[in-house]
C-alpha cells in the first residue's frame, strides 16, 4: 500500500476552470492540499478563511482529512444574492405584464 494519495483541487473563474492533479502523503488536510497545489500563489484572491471549501460538491472544512482519488473545490462568494435576484426578476416580469411597452399615439 502506497503512502501517498492522488487528488485534484479544482477552482472555477468565470472564464478559466484550472484543474491540479497531484499527489500528496496519506493524511494530508484540505487546507495542506491547496497549498501544496500551487493554486494559493496563482490567485492570491483565494482565502483559505473566508472561501468555502468543497469535496466533491459537499462542503468541507479546512482541516478534512483526504481520501485517494478526492476532488477538493475552492469556491468564490457569491457576487449577488440568488433570492434577491429571483425576486427582482418577478418584480420585472409583473411590470412587463401591466404594459409591456409603449402607448399607442
Amino acid at each position: 500500500m502506497s503512502d501517498r494519495i492522488n487528488i485534484e483541487v479544482v477552482y472555477a473563474l468565470p472564464h478559466e476552470q484550472i484543474l491540479l492533479k497531484l499527489q500528496t502523503p496519506q493524511h494530508t488536510t484540505v487546507a495542506e492540499a491547496i497549498k501544496l497545489s500551487g493554486v494559493l500563489e496563482k490567485h492570491p484572491e483565494i482565502d483559505l478563511a473566508t472561501n468555502k471549501l468543497g469535496i466533491y460538491g459537499k462542503l468541507a472544512k479546512a482541516d478534512a482529512v483526504l481520501r485517494d482519488k478526492d476532488r477538493i473545490e475552492v469556491y468564490r462568494p457569491l457576487l449577488a444574492d440568488p433570492k434577491e435576484v429571483r425576486r427582482k426578476r418577478a418584480e420585472e416580469g409583473k411590470a412587463m405584464k401591466r404594459g409591456g411597452g409603449e402607448a399607442a399615439a
